[in-house]
């Protein structure tokens, strides 16, 4: 794959060793990824795809998965919603009391809305949430975005040691590899979060994400939360099946 004259090129970390390839033509990043790592025990996985060089890494030590949250998480999800590194993200939703997080999210886990919820977890261990719909399912705020047949995303680690350890973007990977087979025809996913929120905007990076425009969200008090469009190509970053 070539971006002008540049070859794209990327390394994969397995123990301590480094493999080096490049992105062949009609290759995703991805896939190249996988080709580039063989016959190693392991699936690759990005631990950071802003830069020239896409880096791969191969994690022996954690398993990250998402699941689909039930009603049961709820009283978990309050709880992540409190923490203030979080609540200071999501204040237009209210006090996060059981009550009103049960209220905001019960019709999407039943799945009577366009949004689904999920659970991530690493090494079996609840650690935050992400939810995701298709933008355009949203018709006011899908005015707002660059791209209504995109899908939405927004997450959270709502666990504080587990922040500032590179499991974002391994939990955002993990909800990518879901998202591709369960969206088919979609060629990108879209997040926006707060543009003082750098430590999101980050791990929205690392993960295959590119920085767009800034737009003014409405909040429900009738404020604005200015936020940064954030893009992801499924085609480049993963290929056309999500890769094997």
């Amino acid at each position: 794959m070539e971006l002008g004259d540049m070859t794209v090129r990327l390394t994969v970390v397995d123990r301590g060793h480094v493999l080096a390839g490049v992105v062949r033509e009609g290759e995703s990043w991805w896939e190249a990824a996988q080709r580039t790592a063989g016959s190693l025990s392991g699936v690759p996985s990005p631990i950071d795809l802003s830069g020239e060089v896409k880096m791969f890494a191969i994690d022996h030590d954690w398993s990250v998965t998402v699941r689909a949250m039930t009603r049961g998480d709820l009283p978990l999800v309050t709880r992540w919603r409190q923490r203030p590194h979080v609540h200071q993200w999501w204040t237009d939703d209210g006090e996060p009391t059981l009550e009103r997080v049960t209220e905001q999210y019960a019709a999407d886990i039943d799945g009577t809305t366009p949004t689904r919820m999920w659970v991530a977890e690493v090494n079996g261990r609840s650690v935050g949430f992400v939810q995701d719909y298709r933008v355009g399912d949203y018709p006011d705020y899908a005015l707002l975005t660059p791209d209504a047949d995109a899908v939405g995303i927004d997450y959270a680690i709502g666990e504080p040691e587990w922040t500032g350890r590179g499991l974002g973007t391994r939990i955002l990977w993990a909800w990518l590899l879901k998202a591709r087979h369960r969206f088919p025809g979609t060629a990108r996913c879209f997040a926006a979060p707060d543009h003082r929120n750098e430590a999101s905007l980050r791990v929205l990076e690392k993960s295959g994400f590119v920085r767009g425009l800034w737009f003014d969200e409405p909040r429900r008090d009738g404020g604005v939360d200015t936020v940064v469009g954030c893009t992801l190509d499924l085609d480049r970053v993963l290929g056309a099946a999500g890769g094997t």
